[in-house]
């Protein structure tokens, strides 16, 4: 057993990477934080250390921002939270994001099958429930978000052109 929250890190870091390295989807974003696309949903892995000798695995999908929430959106979503194997979906109210967020205790204890079951849920319910939402309460899914922001440095490093060599 890891002996410390930051081995416990590395061992859930590790476990990750082994379970996902074969994937096209999957990408290290930086130290402890992974992304994994599916569709146009975007779930994140981001490591956390927790106990003395334990770390988490939060996995997050935005799926839409900007969203405006009902009590009608609101008991959709409760409902689907009843019948869903994994996750739950919720609200953040700064940026009006609705999320589905899940939780998994990491280290030695966690396994690949793990990893996989809840990552591969949270995906496709994501990928099924951002174009819904959207559909039905407006805003923007993380992909349109992220296609917006890509367009706009295209136009902002044409506007500014730099030395081929300054990068």
């Amino acid at each position: 057993m890891p002996k410390d929250s930051d081995e416990a890190v590395r061992v859930t870091n590790a476990r990750i990477e082994a379970a996902l390295a074969d994937s096209p989807a999957f990408t290290r974003v930086e130290p402890q934080f992974y992304v994994v696309r599916q569709g146009t949903a975007y779930v994140y892995l981001h490591v956390l250390p927790w106990a003395p000798d334990r770390a988490l695995v939060r996995l997050v999908a935005q799926l839409a921002r900007g969203v405006e929430m009902t009590p009608d959106l609101a008991m959709k979503l409760l409902r689907l939270n009843a019948r869903i194997r994994f996750g739950a979906f919720g609200y953040v109210a700064q940026g009006s994001c609705v999320v589905i967020v899940h939780t998994l205790l990491g280290g030695e204890t966690l396994d690949a099958d793990e990893i996989l079951v809840a990552l591969r849920d949270l995906s496709v319910l994501a990928d099924e429930y951002d174009d819904r939402i959207v559909e039905e309460a407006g805003g923007q899914r993380m992909q349109d978000l992220i296609d917006a922001s890509a367009t706009a440095a295209v136009f902002t490093d044409l506007e500014a052109p730099r030395a081929w060599d300054k990068g």
